[in-house]
């Protein structure tokens, strides 16, 4: 027999956000107050204490043990859903620089919750990290101004701050995929879309962009928005499309996990109009009709963002915030190569 007994809802608990909110200040302003740190001036570090009290602020048990001007060896990174492949390459690939660096890594996910992640920020920034790497949600990021560390986006830029990015070429990846659709002979292009982030619009871009050069106008009952960026949205979503009087010969997914939903789709409805998908996913490859998609070295990704924080933490890299784009590269492996017959083919068979 078990019991339940009541409990009292939890009360979120104040964050260095928060007090640095009440006393009007940055956030690394209240980082250096409350880990004991030198050059805030009296008066300022009066106004943090008393909204401290008035708060009921404590500071983390893991950021109390660690002595005052202690130099840190550890690095944090704050991205999405380490389920999905492209977070965890991200992962493990900034891991083994700074591993060789003699860096270890302080992993946070929050998958796309602005406040989550605001909080996660706070919590890494008070256990004195070296810097932050960050894939950053559609919150506004001012609220990294002066905390005093340095910070590297990764795969989108974020606003109200200025800072180092390292991203891919979103917008010609996109570009590209449609290019190389309209060769094929294509004009009704279907593109499926999840919802609305920086590098989903890119990539809506690039594929306007091709088809503006081609001399077409775009049909816009073929940009598809998803409500949400999972393989169901894009499966019921291929569905409906391809059930129309006059359906697309093509179709660009422009996530991995879209590109899944379209097959699916595809197949219980035994349609074959051509396939490209962005970023590769397993057992592309392997399929009846091996999938082409549009690829971009995730891992460099990583790779160029924790070297890139490393020398900034270590003051090797004084310069401005940089831009580093990585190239996309198309690879062709016979779903985009289908001609716009194939489809009315086998729906005729």
């Amino acid at each position: 027999m078990s019991e339940t007994f009541p409990t009292k809802p939890e009360v979120p608990r104040p964050t260095m956000i928060d007090v640095a909110r009440r006393a009007g200040v940055g956030l690394g302003t209240v980082s250096r107050v409350v880990n004991g740190g030198h050059g805030v001036r009296d008066e300022t570090a009066q106004r943090v204490r008393a909204a401290i009290d008035e708060l009921g602020f404590q500071r983390n048990e893991v950021a109390r043990a660690l002595r005052p001007g202690k130099k840190s060896t550890s690095l944090a990174l704050v991205l999405g859903d380490l389920t999905n492949p492209f977070y965890a390459t991200i992962a493990k690939s900034s891991l083994e620089i700074a591993g060789q660096s003699g860096f270890a890594v302080v992993l946070g996910s929050v998958d796309e919750d602005p406040e989550g992640e605001k909080r996660a920020i706070q919590e890494l920034v008070s256990r004195q990290v070296a810097g932050l790497m960050i894939v950053p949600d559609q919150g506004d990021h001012a609220f990294l101004e002066g905390a005093g560390v340095p910070v590297v986006f990764v795969d989108r830029p974020a606003t109200g701050i200025d800072a180092d990015i390292v991203m891919v070429d979103n917008e010609g990846g996109g570009r590209l995929a449609t290019e190389h659709l309209l060769a094929q002979g294509h004009e009704r292009i279907a593109i499926i879309l999840a919802p609305s982030y920086y590098t989903i619009g890119r990539r809506l871009r690039g594929y306007r962009r091709a088809h503006r050069a081609a001399g077409l106008e775009v049909d816009e009952s073929l940009v598809i928005q998803l409500p949400e960026g999972n393989a169901e949205a894009a499966e019921k979503a291929t569905h409906e499309v391809m059930l129309r009087p006059d359906p697309p010969t093509a179709i660009f997914a422009s996530t991995n996990f879209l590109t899944e939903g379209v097959l699916r789709a595809l197949g219980e409805l035994g349609r074959e109009p051509a396939v490209v998908g962005f970023d590769d996913f397993r057992l592309a490859d392997m399929l009846p009709t091996p999938v082409t998609v549009v690829a971009s070295d995730i891992a460099e990704l990583g790779r160029s963002a924790a070297r890139l924080l490393l020398d900034r933490a270590s003051g090797a890299d004084t310069r401005p915030p940089q831009r580093i784009v990585l190239p996309c590269g198309l690879i062709e492996r016979g779903s985009g190569e289908r001609p716009p017959d194939s489809a009315a083919k086998r729906k005729a068979r």
